[in-house]
């Protein structure tokens, strides 16, 4: 061979080695590109804390007409007229057809008992072709076709009336639905009830009470029921809504709600013994959000107490929750008219407390038990725990309170006593709240925030330094508002990243609800709740799927997680953090701004916890971001893991997606069968998505 063709096929050999080389590492770089750049690595092996068994719960409050005109079964408004003032007759009308004549007022005089001393009194001149008063329940009264609805009414005869009362369902324009008969009228109160069946199903019915001749009567306590509540209790729950609670599986519920349990004043406070025996016998009194925020007024707002403590100590029976009363601890709401009854003067306020503890616990022998075990229920409800006031803060707080533990736990020290840390998640009166705290060794102090999903995001670490040893955290009230104040998927997703910082600080957070849990479509104070409704329908905000994937995929142990992003650092922004809790500016629905504080926030990635149950490790893994992300998983410590399993997947197609009535669930999870499951494996992880990885596997 000549030199020119040695030296041609020498460099021709270069030459491919080269490119050989170069399409080598551009396979090898195009590989490691392909490859996942986060791992999170679940250690199976290293069980760390067992997790609450109370830790996910339910926050119950009459707010945005959750109560009367929601939960509660009633479909009257205003059926024993105690509301106030010029608003007497609120929900009621005359109803004269033909030459019919009446003078209807609202009297005083001898009225069923002294805790309901108004009625309605009729002066019938001539009846005409009909004569008799009706009522539009709260925006219509809902009946369905072949249903049974129960008709009850307190009515006596005045100056010798003798003649039957007509009672009817009628649409708006009068025609008749159902009707039935009421005779025997006598001078003295007396309870008349029958059953009305309507022919035909209406979202707009009207209860019509229809008097037979002249002469004078007189009318209360006006009562309308499904005969199917939750459960078919009598004077029961709205049977749907009861079971959209049921169906989040929460392990308490805190009642009965927040400010109401302040009240305004103290003559507006919450009254638990105003809410117990029969309904006829319970003291009504108007709700404190009527006016607690100035753009969203609702005068007619006002509490019957049909729904009061008996029936939530039995509701968390029926749903297997541990309920959490919350009582009012001598002072009323510190935004509103802030009263303070003085320490001399707080023995009937503590002695309210031990009797409750009674009612639920005590004996059918004891005082208050024996008011239970008349109600029904002769058995305890076996309550652990209960709270001392609601929102409040201060040196006058921790004084009133530490009176009540003194005699709480001189009594029952088997009681749990939960403790308030003001209204803020940061603020003087939240520090010194936990610094007292520590000192009294409280059970548990209750923290509230509302704050904007950055805030979430940015403190899903908040509990990683708290102390082990002092006393327990019950997230009470807490909820992502976001700038344009909806329930839409960026809230929850947000919400759900913190809630694996929850999760995986279970021994610190033994309990944490979100709120409020309901809003009345038409009849909002507050515009960010966990589910909504209306008369007939109902759905579960993006918030509530959150909460229920939490709560239906807790396991007993955290397992410890490392989560490793490999990803270039993108940079921070700057936020303004808003001051989403109660302050003046709260209170008329708009965010305010905590005095130009500012906070760094990084661009997100993923958030997750893992934990273990039943032979199942359970894996969330929230992805708060627009892009799905690819990342390996790998258990560590598994001496055994099947190869298939389940993904729930909760995600949208954007972060503004919501849920609706014509929409109830646009965003829901949805559960597909996953399976190449090893030691490790790649799984890809949906844009703005929460995740439920659930895997057979053992130590």
């Amino acid at each position: 061979m000549n030199q020119a063709l040695i030296v041609l096929t020498s460099n021709f050999c270069s030459l491919t080695r080269l490119l050989f080389a170069l399409l080598t590492a551009l396979a090898v770089g195009s590989q490691l590109e392909a490859a996942p750049r986060i791992t999170l690595t679940v250690q199976a092996d290293k069980p760390s804390h067992k997790i609450s068994p109370l830790l996910y719960g339910v926050f119950f409050e009459d707010i945005n007409y959750a109560a009367d005109g929601g939960l509660y079964g009633e479909l009257i408004q205003n059926r024993s007229f105690e509301f106030r003032g010029t608003d007497a007759l609120f929900g009621w009308s005359l109803v004269r057809r033909g030459e019919a004549q009446a003078l209807v007022s609202i009297e005083t005089d001898r009225p069923i008992n002294p805790n309901n001393p108004h009625y309605l009194r009729m002066q019938i001149g001539s009846i005409g072709s009909g004569l008799g008063v009706a009522n539009s329940g709260f925006g219509g009264i809902p009946v369905l076709k072949g249903s049974n609805y129960l008709f009850s009414i307190y009515a006596r005869a005045v100056d010798s009336y003798n003649a039957a009362l007509s009672i009817r369902l009628e649409t708006a324009k009068g025609e008749l639905l159902a009707s039935a008969q009421i005779v025997g009228l006598n001078p003295n109160w007396m309870k008349c009830a029958s059953i009305l069946k309507p022919t035909r199903t209406e979202t707009n019915a009207h209860l019509v009470v229809m008097t037979a001749a002249p002469g004078t009567m007189d009318m209360d306590m006006i009562s309308l029921f499904p005969e199917h509540t939750f459960k078919n209790r009598p004077n029961g729950m709205r049977a749907d809504l009861a079971q959209l609670i049921a169906n989040l599986k929460p392990s308490f519920v805190r009642f009965p709600g927040g400010c109401i349990v302040e009240g305004k004043d103290l003559a507006n406070r919450y009254r638990w013994k105003d809410t117990i025996g029969d309904v006829s016998e319970r003291k009504a009194n108007w709700n404190c959000w009527q006016i607690a925020m100035s753009d969203a007024p609702a005068p007619q707002y006002y509490q019957s107490y049909g729904l009061g403590f008996f029936e939530y100590f039995q509701f968390c029976e029926d749903i297997g929750s541990e309920p959490l009363p919350i009582l009012n601890c001598g002072m009323s709401c510190q935004l509103m008219d802030k009263q303070f009854v003085p320490l001399d003067q707080l023995d009937s306020y503590i002695q309210d407390a031990l009797d409750l503890i009674e009612f639920a616990n005590g004996p059918v022998d004891s005082l208050w038990g024996s008011q239970r075990a008349a109600m029904g229920h002769p058995e305890p409800f076996r309550l652990k725990m209960i709270g001392i006031g609601n929102e409040q803060w201060g040196g006058d707080y921790f004084a009133r309170y530490e009176k009540f533990v003194v005699a709480l736990k001189a009594k029952h020290p088997e009681i749990q006593i939960v403790a308030s840390a003001g209204p803020s998640p940061d603020d003087q009166w939240f520090r010194m709240a936990w610094l007292r705290l520590r000192e009294l060794n409280a059970d548990l102090v209750d923290e509230h925030y509302y704050r904007p999903p950055e805030w979430f995001l940015d403190n899903v670490n908040r509990y990683d330094q708290y102390d082990r040893t002092g006393p327990k955290v019950f997230l009470g009230e807490y909820a992502a508002h976001t700038t344009a104040r909806r329930n839409s998927l960026d809230a929850a997703l947000a919400e759900a990243a913190f809630m694996t910082g929850i999760e995986r600080n279970s021994d610190v957070v033994v309990m944490a609800s979100y709120a409020p849990l309901f809003a009345k479509a038409g009849f909002t104070q507050r515009p960010i709740d966990l589910a909504w409704f209306d008369n007939t329908r109902l759905y579960g905000s993006p918030s509530y799927y959150v909460q229920q994937l939490f709560s239906l995929n807790r396991g007993d142990t955290v397992l410890p997680l490392e989560l490793a992003d490999s990803r270039p650092p993108q940079p921070a922004s700057r936020r303004i953090v808003l001051n989403a809790h109660h302050t003046d500016a709260e209170f008329k629905d708009v965010l305010g701004i905590e005095e130009s504080s500012e906070f760094t926030t990084r661009t997100p990635g993923l958030f997750a916890t893992a934990s273990q149950k039943d032979g199942k490790v359970i894996i969330k893994v929230v992805n708060p971001t627009s892009q799905a992300t690819q990342a390996t998983i790998r258990l560590s410590g598994m001496s055994r893991i099947g190869a298939k399993g389940e993904a729930i997947v909760l995600s949208g197609s954007a972060p503004s997606d919501e849920n609706s009535f014509e929409k109830p669930t646009k965003i829901e999870p949805v559960t597909t069968p996953l399976s190449g499951i090893a030691s490790e494996f790649r799984y890809k992880f949906k844009p703005c998505s929460v995740t439920v990885l659930r895997i057979n596997a053992e130590r």
